[in-house]
């Protein structure tokens, strides 16, 4: 069985990605070849060239929520929430910083002008009117690993140009290199594109922590291949062209309707040994060690092949994670 310690490799901390590239597909571009092991230094702007006409690339649409929010105690201390998820109309499930505050303590947002209510051990509860709008009083969350508070660039830049279903929690980053003019001239070359949604959660940042990686429970995101994006996937298969997840949560959604189901939560947890139903090509940035993201891309690429490029990608500079390069593996 794979063990965790098979997916660990060092990172120098000034490799990580704090600030996006103003231009998108400026990106560095690492291609990988799995028949041949062939490893190509590319510019994001220029994957045309390693795409066929009639390429079907499958986009996830879910659109970051503002879900992070900074308020007070009545006493003045600060208070910092991150909603998860909405339980019903008044009341989300949250993380709460620092972790101490009580139960039925009021919090203060929007310069008092919103009252929350701690409900219950991770929970926060509004007035119904407060609660439709409590988004828009929120800022990016970004993850961890960016060591800074978010700033106006972020609105834009942690959100893919074609984002559109709201409910996730981190950006689906892959497709954050991709600009409209991009998109427009990929289409041009007679290279299609269908859209999926699966909402990301915080379990993607989550490092595995049993060494038995089996041993893991993955947490369930939400997700929907649409008619749209199915019609387009029998086409893609009947013509024979190749199906290109943009990113592991579309690759994760593909596969899960592979598998039979189209909507709903997926658990699915995708390692070394796994057999890949759908998927031919994914296009996905440089994850963290010991996660989830890393070991579904050794399942898909080769855990040999996929570190021996992670050590390529370390060795010319490469920017990683969320706001860093990118990889194809074809």
């Amino acid at each position: 069985m794979p063990k965790l310690s098979e997916f660990d490799y060092l990172l120098p901390k000034d490799l990580i990605a704090q600030y996006p590239l103003e231009n998108r597909e400026e990106a560095r571009l690492l291609v990988i070849n799995r028949k041949s092991g062939q490893i190509i230094h590319s510019v994001f702007k220029d994957i045309r060239q390693f795409l066929k006409k009639n390429d079907l690339l499958v986009l996830n649409d879910t659109r970051v929520l503002h879900c992070r929010l900074i308020g007070k105690k009545i006493t003045g201390g600060r208070v910092e929430i991150l909603l998860t998820r909405r339980i019903n109309g008044t009341t989300f499930s949250c993380l709460i910083q620092p972790s101490r505050t009580k139960v039925n303590e009021n919090i203060l947002f929007a310069d008092g002008k919103i009252k929350g209510v701690i409900s219950g051990r991770g929970q926060i509860r509004f007035k119904q009117s407060d609660a439709d709008i409590i988004y828009d009083f929120g800022i990016v969350p970004l993850p961890p690993y960016i060591k800074r508070e978010p700033e106006n660039l972020d609105t834009v830049y942690y959100q893919t140009v074609y984002a559109k279903n709201a409910g996730a929690l981190a950006s689906p980053t892959a497709g954050l290199h991709f600009s409209q003019e991009l998109l427009g001239d990929l289409r041009a070359g007679s290279v299609n594109f269908a859209y999926l949604t699966l909402h990301v959660g915080l379990g993607t940042f989550r490092p595995v922590k049993c060494e038995d990686i089996t041993e893991h429970k993955m947490e369930p995101e939400y997700f929907l291949v649409p008619d749209a994006a199915i019609a387009l996937l029998n086409q893609a298969k009947e013509v024979k062209a190749r199906i290109i997840a943009v990113g592991t949560t579309a690759l994760r959604a593909l596969e899960t309707y592979a598998a039979g189901r189209r909507e709903g939560n997926t658990e699915l947890f995708i390692y070394p040994g796994y057999k890949f139903k759908l998927v031919d090509c994914l296009l996905t940035n440089f994850h963290l060690p010991k996660t989830t993201l890393l070991m579904l891309v050794c399942a898909f690429g080769g855990r040999e092949l996929m570190l021996k490029a992670y050590q390529e990608a370390v060795d010319n500079k490469y920017r990683f994670y969320s706001y860093g390069d990118a990889m194809l593996i074809i």
